[in-house]
């Protein structure tokens, strides 16, 4: 949280009270353009909330590939009241019924009141609940448990797994390293080393993605390829009346080995299971090409992409 908000649960709230309200509020402010806050702004506003989100930096999930974001950022634009970036909150108050909240936007201050003020900044573990320092299991200085490949920490005996051990905190990351943990501990030799951990953020649309972002890669200077199909092209996407998604693929430059997806539309959750199987079994463009995809389905997508890269796609135009 921020040091100068009083979470107070009842009208200033974190993201676990958020999902504890027993109506729906007319207007809130959610702090934090990050995962949880986009997905909670569209939650509410769904449910008829009007709903403001304020991000100190200049554009929102700034984890994620800008490409992705721009998509999702003009839907969102559509549904919800604002979107400020580049704007920092500077006070928010309980007064009576309502919470009176101030900002600052590239020097111009903003006052405005909220039924409901959500705070999502990001989350910190709660070792410092735990008396963990009787254990003498070492932790960093974040806060998390440290642990090796086998989910071990530094006592004997004693394992940790999910959020409490680090980035990412992601359910289905725990639920692996639960099973890791499980196996060590009756001697089966196995050890926790994914390919890829596939992200989702279940807004509306999805945004979804597997292996490094094309970001990560620029910023790594990591030489690659890439191709994208526009769900403009794709037929299920159209009866479905949502085509303003794609699927982008990531691929080594010599080989065409896939090394990482991103996919922004309807239901992306639900397709990048294919590209961190893709990534794990080591494909490449032409194997995925290969692949008969049923039709008319939005998975075809992922082989499209496969197609632009290996010049095969009938379904665009392309010299």
């Amino acid at each position: 949280t921020l040091p100068f908000i009083e979470i107070d649960h009842k009208n200033i709230l974190d993201s676990t009270s958020i999902l504890a309200l027993d109506k729906i509020p007319k207007n809130m402010l959610v702090i934090g353009g990050g995962y949880i806050g986009l997905e909670m702004a569209t939650v509410y506003s769904s449910l008829g909330t009007k709903v403001d989100v304020v991000e100190f930096l200049p554009r929102l999930l700034s984890g994620s590939d800008i490409d992705l974001v721009e998509i999702l950022e003009k839907t969102l634009k559509a549904k919800l009241n604002k979107i400020l970036l580049n704007t920092k909150v500077t006070e928010v108050k309980n007064i009576k019924n309502t919470v009176k909240v101030l900002m600052n936007s590239e020097g111009k201050n903003i006052s405005a009141n909220y039924e409901k003020v959500l705070v999502c900044i990001g989350r910190a573990p709660n070792t410092d609940k735990l008396s963990i320092e009787n254990t003498g299991i070492n932790i960093d200085s974040r806060g998390f448990i440290k642990v090796d490949e086998y989910r071990r920490t530094n006592i004997d005996g004693i394992y940790a797994i999910g959020d409490i051990t680090g980035d990412p905190m992601l359910a289905h990351k725990a639920t692996h390293e639960g099973k890791v943990a499980a196996e060590v501990c009756t001697g089966i030799p196995t050890t926790f080393e994914p390919q890829v951990i596939p992200a989702v953020i279940f807004t509306d649309p999805e945004i979804a993605w597997a292996g490094p972002t094309e970001e990560e890669l620029i910023s790594k200077n990591i030489p690659y390829q890439k191709s994208e199909f526009p769900w403009q092209a794709s037929g299920k996407a159209i009866s479905l009346g949502r085509t303003e998604g794609k699927t982008k693929i990531l691929f080594e430059p010599e080989t065409k080995r896939v090394i990482g997806v991103g996919i922004v539309g309807y239901n992306a959750g639900d397709l990048i299971g294919e590209a961190a199987l893709a990534i794990e079994m080591g494909c490449y463009s032409e194997d995925i090409a290969l692949t008969i995809h049923p039709h008319p389905t939005l998975t075809e997508t992922f082989t499209n992409t496969a197609e632009i890269m290996e010049k095969t796609i009938t379904d665009l135009y392309i010299p």
